[in-house]
């Protein structure tokens, strides 16, 4: 039996924290995800970027997205710099193998598609979602095409059903060896293609058919996402695999047109917001070799730059000294162990699309329970969870300490914002660049 511990990570797209049986979700259908919440350790102060492209950029290599290029989710700032060492690098450098199906969107063109930045196999579609432009023409969801290792292929059957299936070969495939498993669905993201069934399962309890089939999606996630447990189980590795479901930004507001009462578990903001709803996500982590295998919320504040730090930990991976991190391993509070110095730590998440980032725009620092937003206004989640009481007149010496924390977080992401991100003319890996509007750097791209 190999030693190594396999992984499997689950990302959906714009589903936030919400929208689960769980989370107090009032009529979802979620009971794997609701089950698997039972048995594994969830964070649940666990922070992320309020758009998509920045989280994945910062999960995947332990930097706050900012500084590796990965700011917007458009306009050449969805490209993640050449010289970042991705999660995928590392665990391939260690022996495992590594794969990759659904959404990328950290560039399309060499030297930053997935099959460059350390995954041997990738399925996935272009661009932020499917039917976006860096997408193959036609794609809707059903019956699409999409690149594998950078050749398009024509797939049977919807979009989920298709990365999960593809997913479930791969790891029968490599049973027997350590693998890592990247499973990021575009789903729920717009549009909210989904088959009927689904949608009937929710149309008559909201006013929006987009929540409603938004809520079907979820759905359909859910029922795969207990296939992919059921694989597990039956090659039995499901107890040296860590397998992990997450969301990458908030719960997304489009979904929401029209539905008077959404489920926000009370938070303020959705996606793209600095509020709490905007960033805050879904971490749920079971590994039972590892002793992660019973019910237990943290809810010490942790990031996504902790995300790629504590794989390895988990994982046994040796870094290079070369090779730095912005997080830190969560291992000790997944192991039961906290200390002053988690209460103390601030993390800082914001929202910059923008060609050029912008100090303080749509920012938030975040210290245990407190959260400064936009410079100005300071919050304490544990009696105001809603964010509708502004303390800052009171705590003017707490807002200086968050400030001064955010400066120096300044200092480490704007050392390479001037550096150019080019698209490589003719590489040996890709005879033919396609040069996208997706890509293109102008002010036009500014969108608050």
């Amino acid at each position: 039996m190999q030693s190594k511990p396999n992984v499997v990570f689950v990302l959906t797209d714009d589903q936030g924290y919400p929208p689960f049986g769980c989370h107090g979700h009032p009529f979802i259908k979620t009971p794997n995800l609701d089950a698997f919440h039972e048995r594994s350790v969830h964070m649940e102060q666990f922070h992320v970027g309020p758009t998509c492209a920045p989280t994945r950029a910062g999960l995947l290599t332990g930097h706050y997205s900012n500084s590796t290029g990965v700011w917007h989710t458009i306009g050449g700032r969805s490209l993640l710099r050449a010289n970042e060492w991705t999660l995928a690098d590392a665990l391939r450098e260690d022996g495992y193998r590594t794969a990759l199906f659904g959404k990328w969107h950290l560039g399309d063109e060499s030297p930053y598609v997935p099959h460059e930045r350390g995954f041997e196999t990738a399925i996935y579609h272009g661009g932020g979602g499917v039917s976006q432009s860096h997408d193959y023409w036609g794609n809707d969801y059903f019956d699409d095409t999409y690149w594998v290792n950078g050749t398009p292929k024509q797939f049977k059957g919807y979009c989920t059903d298709v990365f999960f299936g593809e997913a479930l070969t791969y790891i029968e495939e490599h049973k027997d060896e350590p693998f890592f498993c990247y499973i990021s669905t575009n789903a729920p993201h717009a549009p909210y293609n989904i088959d009927n069934a689904y949608y009937d399962l929710y149309k008559d309890k909201t006013d929006s058919e987009e929540y409603a089939r938004f809520l079907g999606m979820i759905t359909n996630i859910d029922e795969n996402f207990g296939k992919l447990q059921a694989k597990l189980e039956e090659l039995n590795i499901a107890d040296n695999t860590i397998l992990i479901f997450m969301s990458d930004n908030g719960q997304c507001g489009y979904a929401a047109r029209g539905e008077s009462n959404v489920y926000n578990c009370g938070m303020r903001g959705m996606k793209g917001s600095e509020y709490e709803g905007g960033h805050r996500a879904p971490f749920l982590l079971r590994y039972p070799n590892g002793g992660l295998d019973a019910e237990r919320a943290i809810d010490d504040v942790t990031a996504f730059v902790d995300f790629m730090p504590t794989i390895l930990d988990l994982c046994n991976v040796q870094v290079p000294q070369e090779r730095t991190f912005h997080g830190r391993s969560i291992v000790p509070l997944l192991r039961g162990e906290t200390d002053d110095e988690w209460r103390t730590r601030c993390v800082v998440t914001d929202s910059q699309r923008l060609v050029n980032p912008v100090k303080w725009k749509q920012s938030c620092v975040l210290r245990d329970t407190l959260r400064l937003v936009d410079r100005d206004e300071l919050y304490d989640i544990a009696t105001d969870p809603s964010q509708e009481h502004d303390i800052a007149a009171d705590h003017p010496e707490i807002v200086e300490e968050l400030r001064t924390a955010y400066e120096e977080w300044w200092t480490i992401v704007s050392q390479q914002f001037d550096d150019e991100i080019p698209i490589s003319i003719g590489t040996p890996s890709r005879t033919e660049a396609r040069l996208n509007a997706h890509d293109l750097r102008n002010e036009d791209m500014n969108i608050a």
